[in-house]
């Protein structure tokens, strides 16, 4: 329907994301699917490629899964209802039947075309997507495996078991939007009807816009793709569900800009202004641009701003009417007329352009209308013979002729202008009415049959819309519309309609289907629409022409084809009909709609009907009750009640509400579809506050409580922290405490400096919503931060009852205080469904373990009745073998792919980098010359890898950094390959480098070449190009390349085959258990975590595609502002339903967001002291990113979900692999034996393993240098021979312990006093030394404060004179984080890049350290567990780990708050690993070796060792 445009560009370019969006997705009751543009969306994707082909079974799997995951993002809580489209009426069916002759026109034309360069297709038939019409064989077996499908989800889906599932199918007479619009009349009409029900309703016809409209109800919202405009016609589809941008459309919201748009009516007209009436008259407007039943009227074209006409027409003609022009789906004539009279001043407007054109052309070349004047006397001759026999008192006559007949005689005096004019606007119509219509003479009766016509048209639209169909026989007979000035005198007309019947299905299918498509007909039909003897052949042209008719696309093209006779359709059909099988007369048939629902006391089995694909259901728990067809018809006199928000606000329905404000229409450019509307924008300007906003006042008002901001999206949060841009007011506690009350929450006040302050005025101009909503929120005075809403989560009590708690993001985002909302009664559906532990953990309820051990572990929960009074649950946990990455994390450089700048590819293939930079982006073609262009149509030569304006490369052949694109080997042999075929295109954009668009003409100008047909061959080899078919991703996407996941997913095969899988029976303290539940969804399982590259994680959301538990590896990472809304691309350990194609194996890959993950890794890293091993991305440059506020991602593994960016030693775990596994080196090198060099050899090591201790943020390092003790003496620092550091059992150290030994070795060649030894810190006793308690300990270098110690890019450049090598080049790069990266190139050849840092030194010093360690030593592949094999094994069977509680003593003091959870029934001096552990700050200091003194105390998991199974 043509009105999408308006809604799309007028409403939606005032306010795209205020009424389009998937924020936060509202609680729906009732969800209703338009099922038909599903179907074709699941069955023929991409009808460009000729060579697709599909099967049945994969497009009934496909439907299925769409439907799940729509049923997923709405979650109805009553209703729903699936809807095919039946029998249509016949004003449809003439739509219909010209979109189904040219579809198959289009296939046949690409097929042809395919042939004739040699392709070679399928030998399969094309799947025919004319197939989707009531009646087909297909959709028999769509209706049988829906139904299937709908039993399968009831009985086996619990989140399906509370819901009335209804079926309306292709059997059901009715197009599938109108047969949920029956339904919900009927259920709106219903005296005991909720006015708060909220409705969802999913399709992709544009006139689901104007029917939600017409219901009135409050809380209505349309589910749809994404709409891009502007793409490529050739470009790929998305099918995937999980791949596919999803939008609603609020009308709740777009109720209210109607309202701003006529508001200026309140004080104009003499009635009531009623919004639900101004609602109806815009639906009725839009019919007049056309839709689906009725052409639009000559040259009212949306795209020439017809609407905006509309509108102001009506504005200006409704004060004087009296009343509305549509009346609850009446047609009110006399205003309707009125309102049509006044319009009518548009024809001659939109003439009066054309006649100054007339003027000129006739000034060049003579009046062209001398040659008609004889046509035009003889048709006026006939038309006087034909009055003579016409009724005087006919009130429909040749108005618009003859009111330039008048007008000309009552105008003579006014000049021979006028007179032309008259004259060539009546030809002007004739010629329209002669050419488009074919009638040889313009007569009365003519027009006054099209005025009837197409008002008739109008009000049984407004039927249909409002009341259903009045007439399933009615259509309108022509192709076009008549002028606006031809349709008067109508006030008077008697419009009545004939119900009749609907057509059968194989009726209809002859009515609508090309020949092309006999074969979806039964046999004993197929011959009437080919045989020469058919009476009925000629409904079936093997050509024919369309029209564009004033539109732009060809989609939009009037087909020429002629309407079908029902009388003689029926008649040619009737003598086969008796030749159908049994088969064929089931489906020729109507039947009713049914509504099914779970029934525990029903247990049948449910056959199905594919069983090689899906089984049948044993246990079928499903009722089934018919609906009669006419059971949802509502009478003619039904009036609409008004609808009524009420005061009581419901969560996800945005509202104009609650903010003062004032509204006004302007010219902004708001951006809507990636692109700067054109036209005037609707802009709200948010009106200052009259009270004055104290910042301290605002911080007493808010502080610490819940409120909403993102107004008009009303989100709650949490605030935190209030500023003025001097002042801030901040909670002094970490908890997410709501203050409610008058109770004053703990307040830190504090000064910001001149640095925050100026941080603070660049975040408040970045606050402004003008250009994404069109909101105006004028000067920021004071802002507040808070931390939104995620979802609530079962809290249990101290008096160990469950409650509902609300969550709230780490992530803190900043508001302009003027645009929050306050003190408003919001309806929450959020109740308790539990209340004791034994309700929220039964048996058998299956959970997930957030604390140590067993982290992130699956498990099922057992009889927890003798335990349970003591606060804890039984669960029987499966741990699978993981498999071990850490080889290839080290190793990934050699399977990443290289990236180069633009100038290396230049310089190796010959050209300058400006050919590489144009050539990988767009380069645009035009037909012509650029002296003479044919046309506007352009092509694009270009290969399309980079998009810089949308943010957007192509993995594995471009990457963009914050300075240049770099490119891979694979971008050099495709422009290789490109530069040696068409030579000549490279020669001429290099010649004309300042020219951004080319012509074929001028490339290739001799007479022997053809431009066109040099285009049409570079488009040719581009589209059959590999690369065509690469997908783009987000330049701010972190990911692993597909080399990188191919060796993941083989070491995963390598785990698979081991199969040591264990259980373990606990007993758990439940606030370490996470249960998925529905209410927590969005709630992240563990704040804490962070996530990485190579990260392990488990999918914890039940009812979704991946099924739950199952694990996988994280190999992207999309960044977004908001963490919540942060998607990791997961690689899962097996294929699963639904499953994407992420760089990975078809079926496996999957995008979550972190709220479904727990991450197994971090769970990992906290248990072993956060030293294991993490993914550095070695020779990747860091992503660009859009974003600049501090808590997002900084950085290639850091977490989104961490509101600062650290450095983190775990970027420097190479170097630790590396230092530890060589040792110095035996001798140094030969330049270095003077006592200079010796000297810088050692300072070099010093430095390094001093500074990487002084990286470190954990509290043993600070411990470390405190116990350094200076010596008096001084000595010359020795050499020693390279050793392996070795622990006592002969492994090599843990990064903790070589931490240790590096800190020996600086003691010693500074000859400083050792202290206590190792093994007597790790065995908790303190050793009396005098000698040492009697020295001064070295403090630890300060914060801010820079190490003493010498510069490391000084020493790099003294390193390299010594080796003979020129001095290092140093180059930065930066990001939208304002985080450097540094880079140094050594002129050995090496690259390294370092860590992202807040300054250019600091990076510079980083890097630096990293080439010198590569200098020093080679990198090592050695890599060192956390876990001994040991403790594994004692877990594996059964017994604790005797190194449990060392390794929560040597946990660092950032872990999270989880309390240590390893307990042991074995004794306490049981012996423990020797590995040398590093004491922290403690007030309650505990070893192994003194556990025995402490008191027995309860731990949060305790081992039931003899109930262990393997």
């Amino acid at each position: 329907m043509e009105c999408i445009t308006y809604c799309c560009r007028m409403f939606l370019h005032r306010v795209e994301q205020q009424f389009l969006c998937l924020q936060k997705i509202p609680e729906f009751d009732n969800l209703y699917l338009d099922m038909n543009g599903i179907i074709h969306q699941c069955s023929h994707p991409n009808d460009e490629d000729v060579h697709f082909r599909i099967s049945e079974e994969k497009i009934f799997a496909d439907i299925f899964h769409y439907l799940e995951v729509l049923f997923r993002i709405i979650k109805p809580r009553k209703v729903f209802f699936m809807a095919v489209d039946g029998v249509a009426p016949r004003a449809k069916m003439n739509q219909q039947r010209g979109r189904r002759f040219r579809s198959a026109k289009e296939a046949e034309e690409k097929i042809k075309k395919a042939l004739e360069k040699g392709e070679v297709l399928p030998t399969e038939a094309r799947f025919d997507s004319n197939c989707i019409t009531p009646g087909t064989d297909f959709m028999a077996k769509l209706q049988e495996q829906l139904k299937y499908f709908v039993h399968n989800k009831l009985s086996t889906d619990k989140s399906w078991q509370g819901v009335n599932v209804y079926l309306s199918g292709h059997e059901t007479p009715g197009e599938g939007e109108h047969k949920i619009m029956e339904f919900i009349r009927s259920e709106t009409a219903k005296p005991g009807h909720n006015p708060s029900t909220r409705h969802c309703l999913y399709g992709l016809d544009a006139d689901l816009i104007m029917l939600g409209l017409t219901s009135h109800e409050p809380h209505f919202s349309l589910l749809r793709e994404e709409v891009r405009f502007g793409g490529k016609k050739s470009q790929k589809r998305i099918t995937a569900p999980e791949e596919t941008t999803f939008h609603l459309l609020h009308l709740s919201l777009m109720r209210e800009y109607i309202d701003y748009e006529f508001s200026e009516l309140r004080n104009k007209i003499s009635f009531e202004y009623n919004l639900e009436r101004i609602i109806d008259d815009w639906v009725l407007m839009g019919f007049l641009v056309g839709n689906d039943f009725i052409p639009h009227l000559p040259h009212l074209h949306i795209n020439h701003d017809a609407l905006p006409l509309l509108y102001r027409t009506y504005i200006s003609v409704l004060p004087s009417l009296g009343g509305y022009l549509n009346e609850n789906g009446h047609l009110n004539l006399a205003h309707f007329e009125k309102y049509l009279e006044k319009l009518s001043d548009f024809d001659r407007e939109h003439f009066s352009e054309v006649f100054v054109d007339l003027k000129w052309f006739e000034s060049k070349v003579g009046n062209k209308y001398l040659n008609e004047a004889a046509g035009l006397a003889a048709e006026e001759a006939g038309v006087k013979d034909m009055k003579k026999s016409k009724s005087a008192d006919d009130p429909l006559c040749l108005d618009a002729l003859d009111g330039v007949r008048d007008s000309h005689k009552g105008t003579e005096e006014d000049g021979e202008d006028d007179d032309m004019f008259e004259t060539e606007f009546r030809q002007y119509k004739r010629t329209y009415y002669m050419t488009k219509m074919g009638v040889e003479v313009v007569s009365d009766e003519f027009l006054a049959n099209q005025a009837k016509c197409y008002v008739e048209g109008i009000q049984w639209i407004l039927h249909y819309y409002y009341h259903g169909v009045q007439s399933w026989s009615w259509y309108y007979p022509y192709h076009y519309a008549p002028f606006l000035s031809d349709v008067r005198n109508i006030s008077s007309l008697t419009l009545a309609f004939d119900l009749g019947k609907p057509f059968m299905p194989f009726q209809q299918l002859l009515g609508v289907l090309p020949s092309a498509s006999k074969d979806l007909l039964p046999q004993c039909y197929q011959h009437l629409m080919t045989s020469p003897g058919s009476p009925i052949v000629e409904y079936y042209p093997q050509d024919f022409k369309t029209d564009l008719n004033g539109k732009q696309q060809e989609w939009e093209a009037v087909v020429l084809i002629p309407f079908i006779d029902e009388k003689c359709l029926l008649a040619a059909m009737e003598p086969y009909t008796l030749k159908l099988t049994p088969p064929e007369k089931a489906r020729n048939r109507h039947t009713e709609c049914a509504v099914y629902c779970f029934d525990k006391e029903l247990d049948d089995v449910y056959n199905s009907p594919l069983p090689q694909l899906f089984p049948n259901i044993v246990h079928c728990h499903v009722r089934q009750t018919p609906i009669p067809m006419d059971a949802w018809r509502v009478s003619l006199d039904h009036v609409v009640h008004r609808a009524d928000r009420g005061a009581l606000y419901f969560c996800g329905f945005p509202t104009l509400q609650h903010i003062r404000h004032k509204f006004y229409k302007k010219k902004t450019g708001v951006m809507v579809f990636q692109q700067s509307s054109r036209g005037e924008n609707m802009l709200l300007e948010i009106l200052a506050s009259q009270e004055l906003e104290q910042v301290s006042n605002v911080a007493a008002l808010v502080l610490g409580k819940s409120l909403f901001v993102n107004w008009p999206h009303l989100m709650e949060a949490r605030v935190v922290a209030v500023s003025d841009g001097e002042i801030k007011f901040s909670l002094d506690e970490p908890s997410q405490v709501l203050y409610l009350g008058d109770t004053p929450p703990p307040t830190e006040v504090t000064h910001l400096t001149d640095k925050e302050q100026k941080e603070w005025v660049k975040e408040v101009q970045g606050l402004s919503e003008h250009k994404r909503k069109g909101i105006v929120i004028n000067e920021t005075d004071v802002v507040v931060y808070a931390q939104l809403l995620t979802g609530r989560k079962y809290v249990i009590g101290q008096s160990g009852k469950v409650h509902l708690e609300k969550q709230f993001a780490k992530q803190v985002l900043p508001f302009p205080y003027q645009t929050i909302v306050k003190d408003i009664k919001a309806f929450d559906s959020s109740l308790a469904r539990f209340k004791t532990l034994e309700e929220l953990f039964p048996p058998g309820t299956v959970v997930f373990m957030v604390g140590n051990p067993y982290y992130s572990a699956m498990g099922d929960v057992q009889d927890s009745s003798d335990v349970i009074n003591e606060g804890r649950v039984r669960v029987v946990f499966s741990v699978p073998c993981e498999p071990q990455l850490d080889a290839l994390i080290q190793n990934q450089h050699k399977y990443s792919v290289k990236y180069s700048p633009g100038y290396v590819l230049a310089s190796r293939l010959g050209i300058t980098s400006y050919l590489v930079s144009r050539f990988s982006g767009s380069i645009f073609i035009g037909r012509g010359s650029k002296k003479n262009p044919h046309g506007e149509q352009k092509a694009n030569a270009g290969l399309n890898l980079k998009f810089n304006k949308k943010n957007e490369e192509v993995p594995g052949y471009t990457k963009r950094t914050e300075k240049e694109w770099l490119y891979s080997a694979a971008v050099e042999e495709l422009l290789a390959e490109y530069l040696e075929r068409f030579s000549e295109l490279f020669d001429f954009v290099a010649r004309n480098s300042h020219d951004d668009f080319f012509y074929e003409d001028d490339i290739w100008p001799g007479e022997d070449e053809n431009g066109a047909e040099k285009v049409q061959e570079i488009q040719g080899w581009l589209k059959n190009h590999p690369v065509s078919s690469c997908s783009r991703a987000s330049c701010d996407l972190q990911i692993l390349d597909t080399g990188i996941v191919e060796k993941i997913e083989e070491e995963l095969e390598k785990t698979k085959a081991k199969k040591m899988n264990k259980k373990v029976r606990v007993t758990v303290k439940p606030h370490l258990l996470f249960r998925p539940l529905e209410q927590q969804h969005g709630v992240v399982p563990d704040p804490d975590a962070e996530y990485h590259l190579f990260d392990r994680v488990v999918n914890v959301r039940e009812s979704f595609s991946v099924p739950l538990g199952l694990r996988g590896t994280i190999i992207g990472i999309k960044g977004a502002e908001r963490e919540a809304e942060v998607l990791y691309e997961v690689l899962f350990d097996e294929e699963f339903a639904g499953g994407l194609t992420v760089r990975c194996s078809p079926g496996r890959g999957y995008r979550l967001p972190p709220s479904a993950l727990i991450n197994l890794s971090h769970g990992s890293r906290k248990e072993h002291g956060a030293h294991k091993l993490t993914a550095i991305v070695k020779p990747q440059p860091s992503s660009s990113s859009h974003f600049t506020h501090k808590s997002q991602l900084g950085g290639l593994n850091h977490s989104p979900c961490s509101p600062f960016i650290p450095t983190n030693e775990k970027e420097f775990s190479n170097v630790w692999q590396s230092l530890q596994s060589s040792g110095m080196p035996q001798k140094p090198p030969a330049h270095w034996q003077n006592k200079a060099s010796t000297l810088s050899y050692s300072v070099l090591v010093i430095s390094v393993i001093y500074l990487l201790i002084c990286l470190q943020a954990s509290s043993e390092f600070e411990e470390l240098i405190a116990n350094l003790k200076i010596s008096k003496d001084s000595e010359h620092v020795q050499n020693h021979p390279p050793t392996e550091p070795k622990n006592q059992s002969g492994e090599p150290l843990s990064p903790q312990s070589f931490a240790m030994k590096g800190t020996l070795v600086l003691k010693e060649m500074l000859k400083i006093d050792s202290g206590p030894s190792a093994a007597d810190c790790t065995g908790g006793q303190d050793s009396a030394n005098p000698s040492v308690q009697q020295q001064t300990a070295a403090p630890p270098p300060l914060a801010g404060q820079p190490p003493l110690l010498l510069s490391m890019a000084t020493e790099l450049g003294r390193v390299c004179m010594g080796l003979g090598m020129g001095p290092p080049e140093f180059a930065f790069l930066y990001n939208r984080q304002s985080l450097t990266v540094c880079q140094v190139k050594l002129s050995n050849g090496l690259l390294v890049h370092g860590p992202q840092c807040q300054s250019e030194t600091e990076a510079k010093e980083k890097t630096a350290l990293f080439a010198l360690q590569r200098l020093v030593t080679p990198v090592t592949k050695k890599r060192v567990s956390g876990r001994t094999k040991n403790q594994e094994a004692k877990q594996v069977s059964g017994q604790t780990p005797s190194g449990g509680l060392a390794a929560s003593a040597s946990m660092p003091a950032s872990a999270p708050k989880t309390p240590p959870p390893i307990s042991t029934h074995e004794p306490a001096d049981k012996p423990t690993p020797t590995t040398p552990k590093t004491p922290r700050p403690n007030a309650n200091p505990h070893t192994p070796g003194s556990a025995s003194k402490r008191k027995h105390r309860k731990l949060a998991v305790n081992f039931e060792a003899a109930k262990v199974t393997d």
